[in-house]
């Protein structure tokens, strides 16, 4: 435990809610024009809650996006999903159409746009305007690279033809990120990234399509855009011509860490809302949450958050201090934890039964994220991209030795270390050739040889870093690709949770400051790595059981102080 006068400043007055957090009150309260039922009410009309707009303007939001080398506030990863979570709590729609899609579109133009471009969008967005992300369409969806959408050389103009369709903000956006194919030649080097000025684009070669319309995030205003032979000056690339691909693999690192680390506060508030019903319902003479099921599920939920926030958190820090390995890291834990949180939310709806359906009344929140989680979840980089960008680099990192690698260093898992600013020219498209992360369960395994229950869950899953390694050393050249078989994608799924268990154990050892009883004391660590192996197919360890007690305490201490029950533990509104 801390003293006063050495607490570091991320657990500086807990009892006070995060700014964004106090700004919005206390979602619950009927009354407050912020909360559960104004955006409910705004999620029937399919309207973003002006309200919260407003609020995020006030507070200047963009500036979060924006790097602190050009006048905004985005010194580290980790921090700014954070910030975003209060606003995943209340609202996907509003934390992705008047957030997330500012980071979106933003983080190509930070890592390879000119000086010039930097300096206009970090104006845009620190005066409060926004940027769309128009990468995708309907005939090639995530598969950017595929991509029929055109631009041409024609003197000295940018010529661009095609549709962009399903696009976040599109019409409402001052400023547009393109991706455009510049070349018919196969590879790497045949698409090129765009910066539109809308305000300079000519509006007769532009035609906005009708809005999409979804049943999830309902509220958020998804368009598409046509252009019509429509001229750019050169100065509009963004990077070098035919570099496209190279940038979004190194920057998109930052979007698939950052935006599963956010929504964290989506599944609290899931969690939150089950765990109220649980405690105040009651069946055969005793609450819900005492019934050995329900209290396993609750459990459950609450160890798939920590987990979740243990693996993003990493991966977010990851993105500071290992840049050159986060190809892989960043694409496993956009794949994991979308993954983990709709387990838990559909186990949570059993648990509220007929009332998870409800649009109306004290629980109605739980339908409306339920319905956008999975919509969130595929925020520009759906689970099986995610996948597909792992497998190819599986091979090389298991020929090196997962097993004999050195571990992470603990700063890499300190919640409270302090980071380098993000340097987006650090990032590289691929992984290295070693994997610290992963060499963490081998240490582990060894450091915890005479632990009862500890001991054998590491050795379980040092045991299956060894299997994940003879598979893939036994891949066919073909399963060693994006375009490999149902196997490549299971040992990529594997690879995922290894890392996750690999972020738990780091987080456990690294932070003896935090101000967490619960969190230095190995019962949530046990129970989640537990949870983990049960993914990978191992048997139970014996004492693993025993942890689900001292878990649901705290869980349900949490819930009566209004405590996040994330791995920071502040107050909320």
């Amino acid at each position: 435990m801390t003293t006063a006068t050495t607490v570091p400043p991320l657990y500086a007055d807990l009892g006070a809610p995060m700014p964004l957090e106090a700004l919005f009150g206390d979602p619950d309260y009927e009354d407050n024009p912020l909360g559960f039922a104004a955006f409910l009410a705004a999620d029937e009309r399919g309207d973003l809650l002006s309200a919260g707009e407003r609020v995020l303007d006030g507070y200047g939001l963009g500036a979060e996006f924006v790097p602190h080398r050009l006048g905004g506030r985005l010194r580290e990863a980790d921090r700014l999903g954070r910030v975003l979570r209060p606003l995943f709590r209340r609202d996907a729609a509003l934390a992705l159409g008047h957030g997330a899609s500012n980071l979106v579109g933003s983080v190509n133009v930070w890592s390879d746009g000119s000086a010039d471009q930097q300096r206009w969008l970090a104006d845009v967005l620190v005066r409060g305007g926004r940027i769309a992300a128009a990468y995708t369409d309907t005939a090639t969806g995530n598969d950017v690279g595929r991509t029929g959408f055109r631009a041409e050389l024609r003197g000295t103009d940018l010529v661009l033809n095609g549709r962009k369709e399903i696009i976040n903000n599109l019409a409402r956006a001052e400023a547009v990120t393109v991706l455009a194919r510049t070349s018919d030649e196969p590879g790497s080097r045949s698409h090129s990234m765009v910066l539109l000025d809308m305000a300079a684009a000519p509006r007769d070669r532009l035609a906005f399509l009708p809005r999409y319309r979804t049943s999830g995030v309902r509220a958020m205003y998804l368009g598409g855009l046509e252009f019509r032979d429509c001229p750019l000056p050169l100065t509009a690339l963004a990077g070098e011509l035919g570099g496209a691909l190279e940038t979004v693999l190194r920057a998109f690192q930052v979007t698939r860490a950052v935006l599963p680390m956010a929504a964290v506060g989506l599944v609290d508030q899931q969690l939150r809302t089950v765990t109220d019903f649980a405690l105040g319902r009651r069946l055969y003479r005793r609450t819900v949450a005492d019934l050995p099921h329900a209290r396993s599920v609750l459990a459950g939920a609450f160890l798939d958050l920590l987990i979740g926030d243990a693996f993003a958190t990493t991966v977010c820090r990851a993105l500071h201090l290992l840049p050159g390995q986060t190809s892989c890291y960043a694409a496993a834990v956009k794949y994991l934890v979308p993954e983990l949180f709709r387990g838990a939310v559909d186990a949570l709806g059993v648990v509220l039964g007929a009332r998870s359906f409800l649009r109306e009344g004290p629980h109605a929140i739980f339908q409306k994220h339920a319905r956008d989680l999975p919509v969130a979840s595929l925020v520009h980089a759906g689970g099986t991209v995610c996948q597909a960008t792992i497998i190819p680099q599986l091979p090389r990192l298991a020929r090196n030795g997962w097993l004999r690698d050195q571990p992470a260093p603990a700063e890499l898992f300190h919640l409270a270390g302090p980071l380098p600013e993000l340097d987006f020219d650090l990032l590289t498209t691929t992984a290295g050739r070693t994997d610290p992360l992963l060499a963490t369960l081998p240490a582990a395994a060894e450091r915890f040889h005479g632990e009862p229950v500890l001991g054998p869950l590491c050795r379980q899953l040092r045991d299956e870093l060894a299997a994940l390694k003879r598979a893939v050393d036994g891949l066919a050249p073909r399963d060693r690709t994006p375009l490999a078989g149902p196997t490549s994608f299971e040992l990529a799924h594997r690879y995922a949770v290894l890392l996750a268990a690999a972020a738990c154990l780091g987080i456990w050892q690294s932070n003896p400051d935090n101000p967490s009883d619960f969190l230095h004391r190995p019962d949530w660590l046990v129970a989640a790595l537990a949870r983990l192996a049960a993914r990978l197919g191992c048997p139970p360890v014996a004492g693993t059981r025993d942890a689900e007690r001292p878990v649901v305490t705290e869980l349900v201490r949490r819930y009566e102080e209004c405590i996040a029950f994330d791995l920071i533990g502040r107050r909320l509104a």
